[in-house]
């Protein structure tokens, strides 16, 4: 009878061993949930993903807090968006967390802004006074999901780079991902082949690749300059030149306040566009399902209905 119930026992314990699930082989940090969708995408269940900032947060500005520190402490690879987006907090993120793995200049950190046909990038010198504008140019290239295929493939290839035994997964995880990505983007374009040359207002400069890509002309921001706040007398301004030119739509990302958009685009009149901020990455969002909610919602514009 003893020996049966420790036959028991120890069947018991190989059941509970092999229902732990295996240790990933790469554990990815990314700045950005968008980022932090795309290496999913890649790695697969071959790597453990967390995304610093949420969905919800302006991506200029995160808090700072020992808890991201502790998960870039034990991060293979770090993944940015670069050209100083996150110059406001992850450097001290990075100082912190003492991991020479992910330092930038080493392997274990990627740059992604480096992949990108780059917008905005300005020809002459640069200061504060100008506002929050960004030397190396625009970084909110993941709005177009042709610049997020190129960032995805430089996902894989240092993937690849840092755990070459399962580069032939993240190559067929980024060829599934390519081609889903591909479907998607051609049935996006035709709901909103009626943005093309459509006016728009818009909050900030996020649109600037989203433009690029769906062809809308953006004919003024509610941001009197990139980062500072809007004030009365420049939205009294945008709201002259809006009703002027006809705008349709209002554009603004859900992290900012609804005030002064809403104000606008009941002045216009025009539908107010309201844009997911990023991948809801850690409720299980795609990339592919985010870009489809933004599509979603302006495609709802065009038809006259705001958010």
């Amino acid at each position: 009878m003893r020996s049966l119930r420790l036959f028991a026992a120890l069947c018991a314990a190989v059941v509970s061993l092999t229902a732990v699930p295996a240790r990933a082989d790469l554990k990815v940090v990314t700045t950005l949930p968008d980022l932090a969708a795309l290496a999913k995408a890649v790695g697969g269940d071959k790597v453990d993903v967390t995304a610093l900032a949420l969905p919800t947060q302006d991506p200029h500005f995160v808090d700072a807090k020992p808890s991201l520190t502790l998960a870039i402490n034990r991060a293979d690879l770090l993944i940015v968006a670069g050209l100083d987006l996150e110059i406001g907090w992850l450097p001290t993120l990075q100082t912190g967390a003492r991991n020479n793995r992910i330092l930038t200049g080493n392997t274990g950190y990627l740059d992604a802004s480096r992949f990108v046909n780059l917008l905005e990038v300005p020809t002459t010198q640069v200061d504060r006074s100008q506002g929050d504008v960004h030397p190396g140019g625009n970084p909110h290239y993941l709005y177009d999901p042709r610049q997020a295929l190129r960032v995805a493939g430089a996902i894989e290839e240092r993937m690849s780079q840092l755990d070459a035994k399962n580069a032939a997964t993240y190559k067929a995880n980024l060829a599934k991902f390519t081609q889903e990505l591909k479907a998607a983007q051609v049935g996006w374009e035709k709901r909103l082949a009626g943005l093309k040359g459509v006016p728009v207002i818009a909050f900030h400069r996020t649109t600037a690749y989203l433009q690029d890509w769906l062809g809308f002309k953006t004919l003024a921001y509610l941001e009197p300059k990139p980062g500072i706040p809007p004030n009365a007398a420049h939205v009294a301004q945008v709201v002259v030149l809006s009703r002027t030119n006809k705008v349709k739509l209002v554009l603004k990302e859900d992290y900012y306040a609804d005030n002064n958009a809403q104000f606008v685009a009941s002045k216009i009149p025009a539908p107010l566009v309201t844009l997911p901020g990023g991948t809801d990455f850690r409720s299980g969002q795609t990339y592919v399902q985010r870009m489809d909610l933004m599509v979603g919602r302006l495609e709802q514009g065009l038809a006259g209905k705001g958010q």
